[in-house]
Order: C-alpha cells, then sequence, then structure tokens
C-alpha cells in the first residue's frame, strides 16, 4: 500500500464461510476518500485474482479505519496513547473478558489500560481479539 501512499492499518477476514467478507484499511495524514478506496480496491483484488491466498468466495472492502479505529499493530498502542479503548479478549483475564478505559501505552508485550475506575491493566497482546479507539466519553 505504501507504494500508492496509503498506510495499510490493518486487514480482516470477518464471516462465515460462504459469505466472509476480507476487510481492508488504509489511511493517509489527509484522510481517506471514496476514490481513494476505489483505487485500493482495484490494486488489491487483481492481486488477490492472481494469488488467490483466500480459499472459496468472499467480498473486498476497502475502508478508512473511521474515528472508532480498529487497532492492529503493537506500534498502534503507543501511537494512540491517551486515547479511550475498548478491548475483546480471547479468554477471560483476571475475570474480565471485556475492557474499556484510557489507552496508557504499551510496556513490552502488554498493553496498558487505565479502566474508570483508575485501575490499571496490564494486558498481555496475545489475548487481544480485537481493540478500537471508543467514541464514547
Amino acid at each position: 500500500m505504501s507504494g500508492l501512499g496509503y498506510e495499510l492499518v490493518g486487514v480482516e477476514l470477518i464471516g462465515a464461510k460462504g459469505n466472509r467478507t476480507l476487510r481492508v484499511y488504509i489511511d493517509t495524514p489527509a484522510g481517506i476518500r471514496l476514490e481513494d478506496c476505489e483505487a485500493v480496491s482495484h490494486q488489491v483484488s487483481g492481486l488477490l485474482d492472481v494469488e488467490d491466498p483466500i480459499p472459496g468466495a468472499y467480498s473486498l472492502e476497502v475502508s478508512s479505519p473511521g474515528l472508532d479505529r480498529p487497532i492492529f499493530k503493537a506500534a498502534d498502542y503507543e501511537r494512540f496513547s491517551g486515547e479511550r479503548i475498548k478491548l475483546r479478549l480471547l479468554e477471560l483475564y483476571e475475570g474480565r473478558r471485556r475492557l474499556t478505559g484510557v489507552l496508557v501505552g504499551l510496556d513490552g508485550d502488554h498493553v496498558v489500560v487505565r479502566d474508570p475506575d483508575g485501575t490499571e491493566w496490564r494486558i498481555p497482546l496475545e489475548l487481544i481479539e480485537r481493540a478500537r479507539l471508543d467514541l464514547e466519553p
């Protein structure tokens, strides 16, 4: 994507077999317009047709990350420190599977989040199923 001038924010394959969607998130400092999504979709679609890395049928979506931006990369936990975040974990961690609070940052291989009660949680990166910026106050 960087060759086209876009940051690849992340990729997710969602849905059940036969009704899957490959979602590609892109960004630029100036933001993303519909024309940007169309250009990247055209390029990615061509590459996927040639390489065929995903068996079966699926739909391709190219999108901006939006205001409730998903977080895919470890470096983004530092980049967005100070922002509100929502985490969904793969399994229970200290009695919780979901956590919302202020992102303190990354400490080694742990994401540090301060919940509304002021408790700091150190969540191992490998336990995070999904992370998003949280728009709710």
